[in-house]
């Protein structure tokens, strides 16, 4: 059986042909446009139809300007099976349209049970050919054992993992930024982690298949991040309704045009909320112009 190609190589490779760092965030929160919801009941099927629709009609609309999306896999699961069954869905769309996935799950656990994380997310489930997402995001912050089972898996499956560092949150913070008894900040313990588990999964490419999040609400820790992580790609939420901008992540991209992902959610595929335009159009539109600020930091 050939290997798979990994992670980090695929992401350099999608960068470079689509021309584009951006990754679109897929959060989809209700009301949704009348043209989504008309004809389906107000059951959870009903609404766990609406979101497979919204969600594709996002993908379609941002698919020309961006290299992956992220969908926040709780906004699916809040539907039971029918959010989930959506979610596989809206993943085969993606794939479709040659975007790479990045499960938002946020999972950190031990042994048997972070493993089945992993390969819910990035493994080879029962009956499939291929795994659902490329990348899934991971919570470090029980310790590094929690990691070991999605490296495994991973590794296995040529998977990208994204694990928390210094999150875009308001009150990060308050833990990711308290000094250690032996010096450095907790986020950078974690980076430490990250750099090494990178260090030892870098393709030909130069771009690692394990990548760290870092905020784009702080910018400074951007370029602290860069330097810490070389070969790590990061994966920088918080751009638009946070109040990241994407002319401050410029460090992450120094040097690689793969070495962040800047992801837009809200200001993108909510853009049709304030326009009477068509809300797809809205949503292109708003995706080009993130595309364009992108693209000067790469270019």
């Amino acid at each position: 059986m050939t290997a798979p190609i990994p992670f980090g190589d695929r992401l350099a490779a999608k960068v470079a042909e689509t021309g584009s760092a951006l990754c679109v965030g897929i959060d989809p929160r209700g009301p949704f446009p009348d043209s989504v919801v008309r004809g389906l009941s107000d059951s959870r099927s009903g609404h766990a139809r609406a979101v497979e629709r919204y969600c594709q009609g996002l993908i379609e609309a941002v698919a020309p300007y961006c290299c992956a999306i992220k969908p926040q896999v709780a906004l699916f699961e809040v539907y039971g099976g029918y959010g989930l069954t959506a979610l596989d869905a809206v993943c085969a769309t993606a794939r479709e349209h040659g975007l790479l996935i990045i499960a938002d799950a946020k999972r950190g656990d031990i042994a048997s049970t972070a493993t089945a994380y992993a390969e819910a997310w990035i493994g080879i489930r029962p009956g499939e050919s291929a795994p659902l997402a490329d990348a899934v995001t991971v919570n470090a912050y029980m310790g590094p054992d929690t990691v070991e089972p999605f490296l495994e898996v991973a590794d296995r499956h040529g998977a990208g993992l994204f694990i928390l560092a210094r999150t875009s949150n308001p009150g990060a913070a308050e833990l990711e930024e308290q000094t250690l008894a032996d010096g450095g900040e907790v986020w950078e313990r974690v980076a430490g982690w990250i750099d090494g588990w990178s260090a030892g999964r870098t393709g030909t490419s130069g771009v690692a298949s394990v990548g760290a999040v870092i905020g784009a609400t702080a910018p400074a820790v951007v370029r602290a991040a860069r330097d810490r992580m070389p070969s790590t790609p990061l994966l920088l939420p918080g751009v638009g309704a946070q109040g990241g901008r994407v002319e401050d992540l410029a460090p992450a991209f120094e040097r690689h045009p793969a070495g962040g992902l800047v992801v837009a959610a809200r200001s993108v595929i909510e853009a049709w909320r304030d326009t009477d335009a068509d809300w797809m159009t809205a949503v292109a539109e708003s995706a080009r112009a993130h595309h364009r600020a992108v693209t000067a930091l790469t270019s």
